[in-house]
């Protein structure tokens, strides 16, 4: 099994002036607001454990004060934990000296920032450049190399402006390209898009997407809004008074919230646009590999519905059913597999969104093939099994609108 790149183990942060000697009432399960009240002391974070995998966007996500920025800002050490272990490659970072712990920052870990931290009196240029001038680079090569993250960002032309020239999404694009220009293996991104409007977060993210795919960087993402999480990450954290209350892929976290809080989260989330096929299909049934219509006529007597998969070692070739190879075999003495035999049934692709199949599989009266780009069958989507998804949907609002009405009252 891989080692995590980053591995979080017993974090705790408490701010005060005395935090190690509140520390035991946390431990004690005493509630955030109780250790405010008893002692002035605020709760950061409490008992982190978690683990982060190369090459994955992981999301921490949470309301207003859940700790999600405090976390962030213990990764590179801008906060020390009150108590806690921070991995990073098996190099425990509390154990760095000041000197390690600079290039530490330099080298390993690059930071967006939600409003953009740009130099404003540097140039576009020079503020991409910046982290390459900290590192000691040279002019020339440090400008080459921001010239590059310049045009990977679609900013070519306003190499010379100054951030207040630039529009917000347009001065996060800068941000972007200064923090990945140094080539750090870890980005932390503290809420990079919430200050842009709609539109251009949309792009943000798209563009985000775009170059992870590229790049393969390991991108810890702070976020308040679950539709963000769910589109961006690969795994996603969820935080509720600095402690950890669930976390899991985006599909665990709709299809299985952990508690009520959890699940307020997800209650307006449009379920047919972040769920894939491939997080609700089913494995194939019935396959049918026969090579004749005969072989294949044999295998269907043993299938317990109307209908099979046909696939062959080229890949999935397509519905097949016994009325329709009876008809064949009536047709012709030595009957040979072609299109007419198959039914019509449109085949689906593992990673498309539920909604982008919603009206295909609700109008066939079979389950729809998921096959993969190679042609290989992975799996099928029952109607009901979509059915289901807005049944649930449906339940886990009016349990919450009830949770609501009950606490109201």
């Amino acid at each position: 099994m891989t080692s995590p790149l980053i591995e979080i183990s017993g974090l705790y942060k408490i701010f005060g002036p005395k935090p190690d000697s509140v520390i035991e009432r946390v431990k004690l399960g005493h509630s955030k607001e109780h250790v405010l009240a008893e002692t002035g002391h605020t709760v950061g974070l409490k008992d982190i454990n978690l683990q982060i995998k190369k090459g994955e966007i992981f999301v921490i996500m949470g309301l207003s004060g859940s700790g999600k920025s405090t976390m962030i800002r213990h990764f590179n050490r801008l906060i020390d934990p009150t108590m806690g272990q921070i991995l990073v490659e098996g190099v425990d970072v509390m154990q760095l000296s000041n000197k390690e712990l600079e290039q530490f920052r330099r080298h390993k870990m690059s930071m967006v920032f939600q409003r953009f931290g740009l130099l404003p009196h540097r140039t576009v240029i020079d503020n991409i450049a910046y982290g390459l001038e900290i590192q000691g680079i040279s002019k020339e090569a440090r400008l080459e190399k921001a010239n590059e993250w310049l045009d990977t960002v679609g900013l070519t032309g306003y190499e010379n402006q100054y951030p207040a020239q630039l529009s917000g999404g347009q001065q996060q694009r800068v941000g972007l390209a200064r923090a990945l220009a140094t080539n750090a293996e870890i980005l932390l991104m503290d809420e990079a898009f919430s200050a842009l409007d709609p539109l251009i977060r949309s792009e943000m993210q798209d563009q985000l997407i775009e170059l992870q795919q590229q790049l393969h960087k390991t991108i810890v993402f702070i976020t308040h809004d679950l539709d963000e999480a769910l589109r961006l990450g690969d795994r996603i954290a969820i935080l509720k008074d600095g402690e950890l209350v669930q976390q899991g892929s985006p599909d665990e976290i709709l299809l299985h919230p952990a508690d009520e809080y959890v699940e307020a989260f997800v209650k307006d989330v449009n379920r047919a646009r972040a769920l894939t096929v491939e997080t609700v299909m089913q494995p194939p049934s019935y396959c049918i590999a026969a090579k004749t219509i005969e072989e294949a006529l044999s295998e269907m007597k043993r299938v317990k519905r109307d209908y099979a998969y046909h696939v062959t070692d080229a890949g999935y070739q397509g519905v097949i059913t016994q009325q329709g190879l009876l008809d064949a075999t009536k047709l012709a003495q030595t009957p040979s597999w072609d299109d007419d035999i198959y039914e019509e049934v449109p085949i689906i692709s593992p990673h498309s969104a539920i909604e982008q199949i919603l009206t295909e599989t609700m109008s066939c009266e079979y389950s729809l093939p998921v096959v993969d780009e190679h042609g290989h069958l992975k799996g099928e989507l029952e109607r009901r099994t979509v059915a289901g998804l807005f049944a649930d949907e449906d339940s886990t609002k009016r349990s919450t609108s009830r949770s609501n009405i009950d606490k109201a009252s």
